[in-house]
């Protein structure tokens, strides 16, 4: 049986894609770069001192011919960015010479080429802090239609075939917001239902996760729940989005047939969900970790919700496998991205 990541390498094959890697010269995305070029998924582009890029290609035996290496410092779009950079609130009168030393750090030039359509998407994060990667992507990259808040979800492949979508499950919001509230909560779930449809094909099953199934308990952090539920439910209506939304909900009774039978027999959701919506960013990363860890499962992600253009934050020492995934994963949104949302593709 194809793992679920080899089904997205097929579908990208015939669509290739360039994605960025701000961390060019780091050895895992060096050799998952040599392979997305491999497999004909697109062409991946290296970001950093051509020096530093050769030299590690050269010792993990990567072949950069089919390989873009980028020095932002030196590259001739540098003074395209420049005055676009400073045409943005946050970085207006700052004047050239800083606008270049900001445009000189990848993960801003990264940034950049995404938003101007130079790739179609990004993977950063196995070297630099959660706050370093996420910070020129909120800032420099248009969000989507009607969207606020960027938040994030993982695209979990288990071992156990069973739970999900034959095995493929979704979790949010994994690195992005600590405390989301009901508005917040609702947006995640209707950004990672979009995200399960484009990569799966299949409706999303959305279940609000708590510690209790619906009105076992007055407590705030329940309520919370259950009203974030009720607010995405309306929301995916009024969008006219195929989705089934429920919760709130045990994550067993979420996932299992047999409890669900018994908890939440009259739920479209329960025992078939393949997103879980967590209370809390505490929450859905120790779940994620354990699961991968404990369970074996493949994790891919972050992907950012709610930018215009598909971007990835991986976990510091992902290694090649993952970054691999997450870059054809990305390109395969890029794909989605161009038909869901037109005029953001050509902007």
């Amino acid at each position: 049986m194809l793992r679920f990541v080899e089904t997205i390498f097929e579908k990208l094959e015939k669509h290739p894609k360039r994605i960025v890697f701000p961390e060019g010269a780091e050895p895992a995305v060096v050799r998952a770069a040599g392979r997305y070029a491999k497999l004909g998924l697109g062409t991946p582009v290296l970001l950093g001192a051509r020096e530093a890029v050769e030299k590690a290609a050269l010792t993990e035996k990567v072949d950069l011919h089919h390989i873009g290496i980028v020095d932002p410092a030196k590259s001739s779009e540098m003074e395209t960015f420049i005055p676009r950079l400073e045409k943005l609130k946050r970085y207006r009168d700052m004047g050239a010479k800083q606008a270049r030393e900001i445009l000189s750090q990848p993960n801003y030039f990264a940034a950049m080429m995404v938003q101007y359509n130079l790739v179609d998407g990004l993977v950063v994060g196995t070297g630099l802090t959660p706050v370093s990667t996420l910070r020129p992507l909120i800032q420099l990259i248009q969000p989507l239609p009607g969207i606020s808040t960027i938040s994030s979800c993982q695209m979990l492949d288990l071992s156990n075939k069973r739970y999900g979508e034959r095995g493929v499950i979704f979790f949010a919001d994994c690195a992005v917001i600590p405390e989301p509230t009901i508005d917040q909560l609702a947006n995640i779930a209707i950004e990672t239902g979009k995200i399960c449809r484009q990569l799966t094909g299949n409706k999303p099953r959305i279940a609000f996760l708590s510690f209790t199934n619906k009105g076992g308990s007055q407590l705030p952090a329940v309520q919370k729940m259950a009203a974030a539920a009720a607010l995405a439910k309306q929301r995916s209506l009024d969008a006219g989005l195929d989705m089934e939304i429920d919760g709130e909900m045990q994550a067993d009774t979420a996932i299992v047939p047999g409890l669900a039978a018994i908890k939440a027999h009259d739920s479209l959701v329960a025992g078939k969900a393949n997103v879980l919506i967590f209370p809390d960013l505490s929450s859905a990363n120790i779940a994620s970790k354990l699961v991968k860890h404990l369970a074996g499962a493949e994790v891919y992600g972050q992907f950012l919700l709610g930018l215009s253009r598909p971007c990835v934050d991986v976990s510091r020492g992902a290694t090649d496998d993952e970054i691999l995934g997450v870059a054809a994963t990305a390109g395969l949104l890029a794909i989605q991205y161009r038909t869901l949302y037109p005029e953001r593709a050509a902007s």
